[in-house]
């Protein structure tokens, strides 16, 4: 049992009661998911849940800002301009644990307290239990910097209501506090505040079940009253998302928008505009094809975008614009959803053969 405890590690594993506890700590990167970080948390997650003392597992961040606020996109951005190893390994590594999170026989809680995007999400989404806080703000951001909603966002986002997940992906569109429950991405509300006693009493639970986890969390949940009248953010909204996301093609979607004319629809259409063109078109047909697809059938085809994104140049671009230099104005390459063709989508989606993500 690697019971470590040494404050300045980046992921801090450690058993607790019956509980393992994963704790994310990059407070001053939000904790963002490196590859060494995946390294230690799957091999533990899957010990623990190969060992009967352990009943359940629980994943937080440090720093009181952020659970996860994503993968470490610079790391991946540099190996992936020297054409280094790391933009498979990174991917695959962290693929496979989303997979292992998503297959978890334990009970796995998620406290996602603050910035919860991209890779946070992955940590987070596919467990048993999501508790939101106040503070947490959600978003799958990619289509902004050349890449897509992966770790498993194909999965996810088209099973939420209505085209709500085709909303968020494609827009990058930030779900803040009780919203995140409200749109089905966290299962439980709880104050920030009350984290503590939460997890002292996931702790002490005595060979609990998933149902006395539950039934603790459910009580936690119905003590909160934290923006409990407020009307979910997108509810006004949710008649135009149905029918404007419901279309076949990215340009049929803002053909739709552009129709509308609605200050929501015109909105919509500026968010799109900023963003990668080619992304934009793979994430609509990952969201598509996802939503009859299993998990792992989903990741294995994120593998094969994430690798297509690697070779291409809006990556690299997006995040110069967005993350490096900052002037917010990438210069994208085609720079028009119509020059972005089938054919160069349809070779994004293409099997790998010996490279394919096992999982």
């Amino acid at each position: 049992m690697s019971n470590q405890t040494d404050s300045t590690a980046e992921v801090l594993l450690e058993k607790r009661g019956g509980a393992g506890i994963i704790t994310l700590n990059r407070p001053k990167a939000l904790n963002a998911l490196n590859l060494p970080m995946i390294q230690q948390i799957y091999p533990q997650l899957k010990m623990w849940e190969q060992d009967p003392e352990t009943f359940l597992i629980i994943i937080k961040g440090t720093g009181g800002k952020a659970f996860c606020a994503g993968g470490d996109i610079r790391a991946i951005t540099e190996a992936g301009k020297v054409g280094d190893k790391l933009v498979q390994e990174f991917f695959k590594e962290e693929y496979r644990l989303n997979n292992a999170i998503g297959t978890c026989k334990k009970p796995y809680v998620a406290l996602i307290d603050g910035i919860t995007m991209g890779g946070g999400v992955g940590l987070s989404i596919h467990g048993h239990f999501r508790v939101a806080t106040e503070k947490t703000l959600f978003a799958m951001p990619e289509t902004a910097i050349g890449l897509f909603p992966d770790v498993g966002g194909g999965y996810f986002l088209p099973r939420l209501s209505g085209r709500v997940g085709y909303y968020l992906g494609l827009t990058g569109y930030r779900l803040k506090g009780r919203d995140v429950l409200k749109a089905g991405i966290a299962t439980h509300f709880v104050e920030s505040e009350k984290l503590p006693a939460l997890e002292k009493d996931l702790i002490a639970l005595k060979s609990p079940s998933k149902e006395n986890i539950a039934d603790l969390l459910n009580s936690y949940h119905k003590k909160c009253t934290v923006d409990q009248e407020k009307k979910f953010v997108l509810d006004e909204h949710m008649e135009k998302i149905n029918s404007l996301f419901s279309a076949n093609s990215m340009e049929e979607i803002v053909k739709k928008l552009k129709q509308d004319g609605s200050p929501f629809a015109i909105k919509q259409l500026e968010t799109i505009n900023k963003m990668s063109p080619t992304s934009l078109k793979l994430t609509l047909r990952q969201l598509r094809e996802g939503a009859s697809m299993s998990l792992q059938e989903v990741l294995r085809m994120e593998y094969r975008l994430s690798q297509a994104c690697m070779k291409g140049q809006d990556f690299y671009e997006g995040v110069r614009a967005v993350l490096i230099d900052k002037d917010q104005s990438p210069k994208w390459k085609p720079p028009a959803l119509e020059e972005v063709s089938d054919e160069f989508v349809d070779n994004c989606f293409k099997p790998l053969g010996n490279d394919d993500l096992k999982l």
